[in-house]
């Protein structure tokens, strides 16, 4: 039997008997020209879609960067030095002002839990410790103190990084933890470097959601643990194929409001943790835990000090805490999701 295909380099059109001779019949020369233009067509579509992406990419990191630098001296005079969720007990009917802070402590404190790590259990051999996506400091700072880590943190913005040294140096913790400048999908480190690979609340800004993990795992030492806290879309359903149009719609507020890229759900990045041949890996759903966390920030954000302090930082604040409801939106439609994700990286 014989397979036919088209031959682009003769331009025409080539058989292939059982036998194994090959017969080419060129095509009129209007005909090859005409796919001679069709194939240049396309690749200068496919040139045009990757040149396009790249924009995109760096767009969506200087905007990124921007926001940060200007809510971060905002968010730490309201919330301190941790940039991310309090955990909290689900049962309590009623959560104080002051115990916010405690709350993010105790977020750390839970997350370590879950990925088998205590005082008793510690880092592992070196201690090295890298925060992907370290906002000022604040995770790196306390494992360096509680474990004498050494951690190494990066952001997108010259703001948080240059502030983060300066808490750490006030601290006495200079020599324990420093932060840089650095993109999290190349990493400016060697391979199997760190013994915990931290990711607190940046996955949900990572537009190449493959790439980020796979730089999660390079850096990371043979038995490292990997820990990944993210904001996640809802699982997706046997039978469904994408979400809803209005899940999808609420979703693209949040984006645009925080520079987010296209959102996944937890099995996604379990698939993408699985393809490396990890061990241990596991995941919960800590959605019940950070309920009354997003109230709390819009909260502080009415008080007089927090409303003129948002008026005097910059238009891409002001825009996010306008859409601070919307995660409550999305927390109680069951379609944002607060996902903890760990994982071991084979001795």
């Amino acid at each position: 039997m014989a397979s036919t295909r088209l031959s682009y380099q003769t331009c025409g059109w080539s058989s292939s008997s059982a036998a194994g001779t090959t017969t080419t019949t060129l095509l009129p020369p209007r005909t090859c020209l005409g796919v001679v233009r069709a194939s240049a067509k396309k690749r200068a579509f496919e040139l045009r879609v990757v040149a396009e992406t790249a924009m995109e990419a760096v767009e969506l990191k200087k905007d990124i960067a921007e926001f940060y630098d200007e809510s971060s001296a905002l968010w730490e005079d309201l919330w301190g030095d941790h940039m991310h969720h309090g955990f909290y007990d689900p049962k309590a009917d009623d959560v104080s002002v002051s115990d916010h802070r405690a709350a993010q402590t105790r977020m750390i404190d839970e997350v370590l839990r879950f990925a088998g790590i205590s005082e008793k259990l510690p880092i592992g051999k070196g201690k090295n410790v890298v925060d992907v996506g370290c906002g000022i400091g604040g995770s790196s700072r306390y494992l360096a103190s509680k474990y004498g880590a050494n951690c190494k943190g990066i952001t997108l913005s010259p703001v948080q990084a240059q502030r983060a040294n300066a808490l750490a140096a006030a601290q006495g913790l200079a020599n324990k933890a420093s932060f840089q400048v650095a993109d999290a999908l190349a990493q400016p480190f060697p391979d199997g470097q760190f013994d915990l690979v931290w990711s607190m609340e940046s996955g949900e800004h990572m537009p190449d959601k493959a790439k980020f993990v796979d730089e999660l795992v390079r850096v990371a030492a043979p038995g490292a643990t990997i820990i990944l806290v993210t904001w996640c879309h809802r699982d997706l359903g046997p039978s469904e194929q994408s979400l809803k149009p209005d899940e999808k719609k609420l979703l693209d507020k949040i984006c645009n409001a925080f520079y987010l890229p296209a959102w996944c759900s937890t099995a996604d990045y379990l698939k993408l943790l699985e393809s490396y041949s990890l061990e241990d890996i596991k995941a919960e759903d800590w959605s019940p835990y950070v309920a009354p966390f997003w109230p709390a920030v819009i909260r502080s954000a009415l008080t007089f000090k927090g409303f003129f302090s948002l008026l005097r930082t910059g238009t891409k604040t002001i825009r996010g805490a306008l859409a601070m409801p919307l995660m409550i939106q999305g927390f109680k439609k069951d379609l944002i999701k607060y996902s903890i994700i760990t994982c071991r990286k084979p001795e």
